[in-house]
């Protein structure tokens, strides 16, 4: 399956999983730190899951991103 980004601002980037059962949210906190979450709901073939972590600039967060997005695919 592959991830297409539904949201893009100077805040948030968000990206959906094709099956629509997942989604990774890239978001600049007021410290600007980054907070990356991965959100897989219960019908996600690949089961339910939230996970969530602290980055402390936007080249990291978009690396973590990436490899979830990678780590989280699943096949068609």
């Amino acid at each position: 399956m592959s991830w297409q980004e539904v949201r893009a601002d100077d805040r948030i980037t968000e990206w959906e999983r094709s099956d629509g059962n997942a989604t990774i949210r890239l978001r600049r906190r007021p410290d600007d730190t980054w907070a990356v979450r991965l959100d897989r709901l219960y019908q996600a073939e690949d089961g339910r899951g939230y996970r969530r972590e602290r980055v402390d600039d936007e080249d990291g967060a978009r690396e973590l991103a990436a490899a979830w997005r990678e780590e989280h695919d699943v096949a068609e």
